[in-house]
């Protein structure tokens, strides 16, 4: 590709990012309470307000139910609040070797994941969204399909076929299956179809191929999609059991994922509630951070998840 088509393709781009949105979500509230008044202003911040109690509150009971003692937890009449704060469960499980393996195994585990969906779900996108090849309805209602089968329904197919490849008790069999996603794949799909093809056509034009097209054009108009896809890949990751505990067999295994460290805190004699709510909360710390960092971003990709 020449130069020019380089900075023909890197400007278009931008132009494309910048006028993406042209009015700020501060302009759109300020003109929604203008139609709605003071009223319906207040309405709104109240409805908020208990959704926002409502989503934290399980959140901090959990985090308090930590400082109690096991008999404390399940004590009734409920009380939220402990009579003797009791910070010996976060203590031991932050002094624990085995927790804070599990927990950096499962976030790198997540983030190596999270990366590998990104990749093959976006480039099978842009291929649906913008390529013509044989067979491309079949394969797209195909793909579509896959959306509606249970993942349970699948789970002893998929054992036997890791198993048969030798792949039990390794990092590849945390993260290879389950990395493509059709609902990611209709998700990317959807915003690539909202791309003007003039830019592709000016691209073209200027000597790019498509592959030059999808990294300089299509990928850093991505940001906000990739976030969204990203984070529920990370999740989806961070929060598996059922197949950790059929792929990791091994005992004291060095992959053992964090929901399979909490796990055993549970028996069929006794839970240590104090104990799973500790590390539990702490479990959860990344996942918020996430979102906090992120945020902006998660907002922007449903907002226009709607455009198509």
């Amino acid at each position: 590709m020449t130069m020019t088509g380089q900075t023909s393709a890197t400007t278009l781009g931008a132009e494309v990012a910048a006028a993406a949105d042209t009015r700020t979500p501060q302009r759109r509230l300020r003109r929604s309470a203008r139609s709605t008044g003071p009223l319906g202003t207040v309405a709104r911040y109240l409805a908020s307000a208990v959704v926002v109690v409502a989503a934290l509150l399980p959140l901090a009971w959990m985090t308090i139910s930590g400082f109690k003692a096991r008999s404390e937890v399940v004590t009734s009449p409920f009380q939220f609040f402990p009579d003797i704060w009791y910070p010996q469960n976060y203590v031991e499980i932050v002094q624990d070797p085995a927790f804070m393996r599990a927990l950096g195994v499962t976030f790198g585990g997540a983030i190596l994941f999270a990366t590998l969906s990104l990749t093959v779900n976006s480039m099978a996108a842009y291929c649906f969204a913008r390529l013509d090849f044989a067979f491309k309805r079949t394969l797209w209602a195909i793909v579509l399909g896959t959306m509606f089968i249970p993942q349970m329904a699948i789970l002893l197919t998929s054992y036997i076929v890791v198993t048969r490849m030798g792949m039990l008790n390794t990092l590849a069999v945390l993260v290879i299956p389950g990395a493509t996603a059709a609902v990611h794949i209709f998700f990317i799909r959807q915003f690539y179809l909202g791309i003007p093809t003039s830019i592709e056509e000016a691209a073209l034009l200027d000597g790019c191929s498509r592959w030059q097209i999808f990294l300089r054009i299509f990928l850093p108009l991505s940001k906000p999609v990739f976030v969204v896809v990203g984070i529920t890949s990370f999740l989806a990751f961070w929060n598996a059991y059922v197949w950790p505990i059929m792929t990791i067999t091994e005992p004291d295994s060095s992959l053992t994922q964090i929901q399979q460290y909490l796990a055993t805190f549970r028996s069929e004699r006794r839970v240590e509630y104090g104990m799973l709510l500790a590390g539990s909360t702490l479990a959860a710390l990344p996942v918020i951070v996430l979102f906090l960092v992120f945020q902006r971003y998660i907002i922007s990709g449903i907002r226009i998840s709607g455009i198509k």
